[in-house]
């Protein structure tokens, strides 16, 4: 009976440390692909005074962990479909905040550095996976 809790235990801790590294992947990922395209966006629709690159830093970064404490919290289908509507407003208001626009430029500027952020990830996907690498974890 004990050996099988310390294997669970082990087993829940080996797991958590994944995810902890996943999480921390996401994060460099997010600073280094995700925030340039962000402020390169964001300065397309706000202008450089609004759209400042550590704001587009801080987008990024705090996207990715409000994203992993709501999916952590939000289990199942139901979590699935509402984890995704609350971090769509989340990743929308994190904009409009920072960039100081309004909820539809928030939407143009989120679409655009959406599409322009998977094509760039897409890309080293396929150069990460030819090189025997995993591929980018997903942000979106």
């Amino acid at each position: 009976m004990t050996g099988k809790l310390i294997n669970r235990l082990f087993l829940a801790c080996r797991e958590i440390q994944m995810d902890f590294t996943t999480l921390l992947i996401q994060i460099v990922v997010a600073a280094v692909i995700l925030a340039p395209v962000l402020w390169i966006v964001g300065k397309w629709f706000v202008g450089k005074e609004k759209a400042k690159f550590t704001d587009a830093i801080w987008i990024g970064v705090l996207g990715v962990i409000i994203g992993a404490v709501i999916s952590f919290l939000l289990a199942g289908l139901l979590g699935s479909i509402l984890g995704t509507i609350i971090m769509i407003v989340v990743w929308l208001a994190l904009i409009k905040h920072f960039f100081d626009c309004g909820w539809i430029k928030a939407l143009v500027i989120a679409i655009i550095a959406g599409i322009i952020y998977w094509i760039i990830s897409v890309i080293l996907s396929f150069i990460l996976v030819a090189l025997g690498f995993p591929p980018l974890p997903s942000l979106w």
